[in-house]
């Protein structure tokens, strides 16, 4: 079948990627022959369906849904956890492709029980990313009518490509509608391009703790774990892991020596650039960037890491202890309520840094959490919206004069990132914009593109979607 890029993500058929050994150790003889044996298809396949009926049919989070399936399924050799794994999320991405490619290709589609129909979802992405189409039919339990519908599949793909951009572009891109549509606006010409990468699989990306060594005695650390790595292009404390693999499994992880964090996620961390003093993570989380801070300010001072969940703060504080980060005051505060002004009282006026990496529609992190554009609504985008300005307005009250207040988003849509801005400002004449540029150097602002806001994107830059703006309080 001869698509275009835009309809086959870069990514090589899960089937032929090798295993890499467990745990970080040297595999036995037979692991070894575990992990190149033939897959055992019909158990991927029965492991496929029953993890994307609980995404698609239950409306489960992909990766709790993988991670229920596959505890259950003992028996899958690793290679075999691996392609489960890859191949729902591979249809997840093209979902809205796929099922406009099948409505034609198969005459009675949607009239098929829903199982079959899953059968043939999983069978037509596989051939949209690349994997032989005699291969995928004789795999997949197919009926003679099935395999048919996958031969029409160049025909259908041709209709698709007549269709008239507005038409093409959302079913191409597998968008909602009204996600397409601020995409086409956003990106332009580059819309096709922003949206093909979107669809590819995102990079294992980790930070070395530069508490406890730089990156390259982290790659040497990994390499004799046996795990390939080369330097992220943009972070300077950034891998990509060329080995797929459990990482949490590694001695290097359980050591404190690296973290798992998407490269854009390290730049927004990066422009906070906290000082040892008194620096405030107003939406912290596990705390991903509170530990990257900590390492910023050399274990000195106080680092304060709010958040309103109770069990991401746990996370945050083992997490802490691991990475060997002594200066985190973790505080659970109130989601809503007069009881919130008066849990941060104390620290009005008081942070040199407040980083607001506020919740938002995750539209830049679809590579990683694929079915997240499907939950999404217009109206749940209008009260992220209306949230993300309200905790700006909140934790800028703790900067002091002449310190910065640092907003992000793992978003791309205008509306939550520069319109935030813009609105916050027009209330506070006191805060000016600082170019992201300034701050991480010449070299690096040159590289992550011009204007005064951090903008990343995939097909730009290769990390997820993050927005970052650094904004200065007059003293």
């Amino acid at each position: 079948m001869a698509q275009k890029s835009r309809f086959r993500p870069s990514a090589r058929p899960a089937a032929k990627k090798s295993s890499a050994p467990p745990r970080g150790k040297k595999p036995t003889l037979s692991e070894r022959e575990r992990s190149t044996r033939p897959l055992r298809e019909d158990l991927v396949l029965q492991a496929c369906l029953e993890a994307y009926a609980l995404v698609r049919h239950e409306g489960r989070l992909s990766d709790r849904a993988l991670d229920f399936t596959l505890r259950r399924k003992a028996n899958l050799y690793s290679s075999e956890r691996r392609a489960v794994a890859e191949r729902v999320y591979a249809l997840l991405r093209r979902q809205r492709t796929v099922d406009f490619l099948l409505g034609r290709a198969h005459p009675r589609f949607d009239a098929l029980d829903a199982t079959r129909q899953d059968v043939l979802r999983l069978a037509t992405s596989r051939v949209l990313h690349g994997e032989p189409l005699a291969d995928v039919a004789r795999t997949s339990s197919l009926a003679p009518s099935d395999v048919s519908a996958l031969n029409a599949l160049p025909q259908a793909a041709a209709a698709l490509e007549a269709l008239p951009e507005k038409k093409r572009f959302p079913i191409a891109a597998s968008l909602p509608d009204f996600l397409a549509e601020r995409f086409l606006a956003l990106y332009g010409p580059d819309a096709a391009r922003a949206a093909e990468a979107m669809n590819e699989r995102a990079p294992l990306t980790v930070r070395a703790n530069l508490l406890k060594e730089d990156r390259d005695a982290l790659a040497k650390r990994l390499a004799a774990e046996e795990v390939e790595s080369k330097a992220t292009p943009l972070s300077p404390m950034g891998l990509h892991l060329e080995t797929r693999l459990n990482v949490f499994s590694l001695t290097s992880f359980r050591e404190g020596f690296v973290e798992i964090q998407d490269e854009g996620s390290q730049l927004l961390g990066m422009l906070v650039d906290a000082p040892p003093t008194r620096v405030v993570d107003a939406c912290a989380g596990a705390g991903g960037k509170t530990l990257q801070l900590a390492a910023q300010m050399k274990n000195r001072g106080d680092l304060h890491a709010l958040d309103i969940d109770e069990r991401r703060l746990d996370d945050l504080k083992k997490r802490a202890r691991r990475a060997g980060v002594h200066n985190v005051r973790a505080q659970l505060i109130p989601a809503e309520g007069p009881e919130v002004d008066s849990a941060l009282e104390a620290l009005v006026g008081k942070a040199d840094r407040v980083l607001v990496d506020a919740p938002c529609s995750g539209t830049g992190t679809f590579r990683r959490k694929p079915d997240a554009r499907y939950r999404l609504t217009p109206q749940d985008l209008e009260q992220h919206v209306a949230r993300q300005k309200l905790l700006l307005e909140r934790f800028s009250r703790m900067v002091k004069p002449g310190g910065r207040l640092i907003y992000g988003t793992c978003s791309v849509l205008r509306e939550e990132n520069e319109a935030v801005i813009e609105d916050f400002l027009s209330r506070h004449p006191e805060y000016t914009v600082r170019p992201v540029a300034e701050l991480l150097g010449a070299e690096l602002g040159a590289k992550v593109g011009p204007g005064p806001y951090l903008r990343l994107a995939p097909h730009s830059h290769g990390t997820d979607g993050f927005f970052g703006a650094v904004l200065v309080r007059a003293k």
